[in-house]
C-alpha cells in the first residue's frame, strides 16, 4: 500500500489540473486573473491615464494597458472587428459605440455579464437598453450621450421648439446678422442617419431589429425640413459637408445661429462665446424634438485571457466615483442618474439637466445585428434626397429608402 500511494497521488494531481485546465470549457488555470488591455478610440482620452494608473496601483498583478485606436468610429470597429474575427485575445476590454453592442453580441465577440454584479438600477434606463441583447446584457454603460441645440441666446431671446420656430427665428438671424441659420451633420455618413433618425423621431426598425417600421409620413416631412432650410438659405450649403467637428467650429466662431451637436462641443463653445450661447432640446415638427441616443458600453472580449479582471475592472470604471471623474475631467456624460442632479456638477456643466432630459425621452437608433450596412443605407438614401437643387421630397424617395432597408434585412 505504501508503494502504492506516490501513484494513487499522482493520479489525483494530474486529474485536478486537468480539471482546471481549458478542456472543461471556463476560464484558464489562472482563473481569468492577470493583466488586461483597454481598447478605446483616441479622441479625447487624456483624462485616461491617472484613472488606470489608480487600478494599476491598486492591482499590481493585474495591470491594465491603454489601446488607442483611430479616432473616427468607423475605423475604430474595423480594428477590432478584424482582430476578433481572427480570435485574436489583444483586446481584453472594448470600449463599443452603443450601436455595435447588438452586432458584436451575434457574431460571439463579447461574452455576456451578470446583471446583478453591475448597479444597474442606479443608471438612466434609456442607456441600459443599449447593453442588453435578446435579453442578454452583453456590455456595461460607460458614457451616455443625447443630441442637443446649441443657440446664441445673444442673438435669440427665446429657444425654438418647433422646426417652425426654428425655420422663423434662423431666417430672421441670416438677415439681421449676416450670418448661417441653422446646421447639423449632412454629410453622408453616421451622422446623417443619426440627424435623420432624430427628425422622424427614431422609429425606424421594429424593437427586435426583424422588420422596417419606418413612418412614410414622417420621414418625408424630415426630409421636407431639411430640404426646405437648403432651398431657403437658412441651412447654408456648406452644411452638406459637416461632420461633428465642422457644425461645432462653424458654431463657437459664429457662423452659425444654431446648431445640432452633441454635448462634447459645450466646452470648447464656452471657450470661445463665453456666456453668449445656450443649449436646448432639439426641436421637432410640433414640441420638443426626439434626440438619438448615443454613447458607448464596456465589454469584455471574448478571446480575452483574463475574462475576470477584465469584468473587475468594468465594475471600477463603471462606479460612481470612477464616473464622476469620467464627467470632471473628461468631460464624457456619466451614465449615473443621481450626477445629473448634483450642484457641483451642474455648475461646472450647465447643460446637465437638459442632457438628462434628453436622454431620458432619446429614442435608440435601429437595433439590428447588421446596423453598420442600414446606416450606410440610410445616409446613402437621405445625402441624395438633400442633393441640389433640394426638391421637395416625393413618395417615391421615401418607397426607396425602405426598399433598400428591407433589402439590407433580408441579407442579414
Amino acid at each position: 500500500m505504501r508503494r502504492l500511494m506516490p501513484v494513487l497521488l499522482a493520479a489525483l494531481l494530474t486529474a485536478g489540473c486537468a480539471a482546471s485546465g481549458d478542456d472543461g470549457g471556463g476560464e484558464p488555470e489562472t482563473g481569468g486573473i492577470g493583466p488586461i488591455t483597454f481598447a478605446v478610440g483616441r479622441e479625447g482620452t487624456t483624462y485616461l491615464q491617472p484613472l488606470l494608473d489608480r487600478w494599476n496601483q491598486a492591482h499590481p498583478a493585474e495591470k491594465v494597458t491603454l489601446i488607442e485606436l483611430p479616432e473616427a468610429a468607423d475605423e475604430q470597429r474595423a480594428q477590432m472587428v478584424s482582430n476578433l474575427q481572427a480570435r485574436s485575445d489583444r483586446y481584453d476590454v472594448l470600449v463599443l459605440d452603443v450601436v455595435w453592442t447588438a452586432e458584436f453580441a451575434d457574431n460571439g465577440w463579447i461574452i455576456p455579464l451578470e446583471r446583478g454584479a453591475f448597479p444597474l438600477d442606479k443608471f438612466l434606463p434609456p442607456v441600459v437598453d443599449t447593453a442588453v441583447y435578446n435579453g442578454k446584457l452583453w456590455a456595461v454603460p460607460y458614457t451616455s450621450n443625447a443630441g442637443l441645440l446649441f443657440y446664441r441666446s445673444d442673438l435669440v431671446k427665446k429657444p425654438p421648439k418647433t422646426w417652425a420656430d426654428l425655420r422663423r427665428r434662423a431666417i430672421e438671424v441670416t438677415k439681421e446678422h449676416n450670418i448661417g441659420g441653422y446646421a447639423g451633420q449632412f454629410l453622408a455618413y453616421e451622422g446623417l442617419t443619426v440627424n435623420f433618425s432624430e427628425a422622424v423621431g427614431g422609429q425606424i426598425l421594429s424593437t427586435d431589429g426583424q422588420e422596417v417600421t419606418l413612418d412614410s409620413a414622417k420621414a418625408k416631412a424630415a426630409l421636407g425640413f431639411l430640404a426646405q432650410g437648403l432651398r431657403e438659405g437658412w441651412i447654408p450649403d456648406d452644411a452638406l459637408s459637416y461632420k461633428e467637428e465642422e457644425s461645432r467650429l462653424a458654431f463657437q466662431n459664429g457662423d452659425l445661429a444654431f446648431a445640432r451637436n452633441w454635448p462634447h462641443a459645450y466646452g470648447s463653445a464656452k471657450a470661445q462665446l463665453g456666456d453668449r450661447f445656450a443649449v436646448t432640446r432639439l426641436p421637432g415638427q410640433n414640441g420638443p424634438g426626439t434626440s438619438a441616443l448615443g454613447g458607448q458600453n464596456l465589454a469584455v472580449g471574448a478571446y480575452s485571457k483574463h475574462p475576470k479582471t477584465a469584468r473587475d475592472f468594468i465594475h471600477y470604471f463603471t462606479s460612481m466615483e470612477t464616473q464622476r471623474r469620467v464627467l470632471s475631467e473628461g468631460s464624457f456624460p456619466p451614465v449615473w442618474t443621481e450626477l445629473y442632479d448634483d450642484p457641483e456638477l451642474i455648475e461646472q456643466f450647465p447643460y446637465l439637466p437638459v442632457l438628462k432630459e434628453s436622454i431620458l425621452a432619446a429614442k435608440p437608433r435601429p437595433v439590428s445585428a447588421n446596423y453598420n450596412q442600414l446606416s450606410l443605407v440610410i445616409a446613402s438614401s437621405v445625402a441624395k434626397a438633400l442633393s441640389p437643387p433640394f426638391p421637395e421630397p416625393s413618395d417615391a424617395v421615401v418607397n426607396s429608402l425602405k426598399a433598400d432597408l428591407t433589402e439590407s434585412l433580408s441579407t442579414q
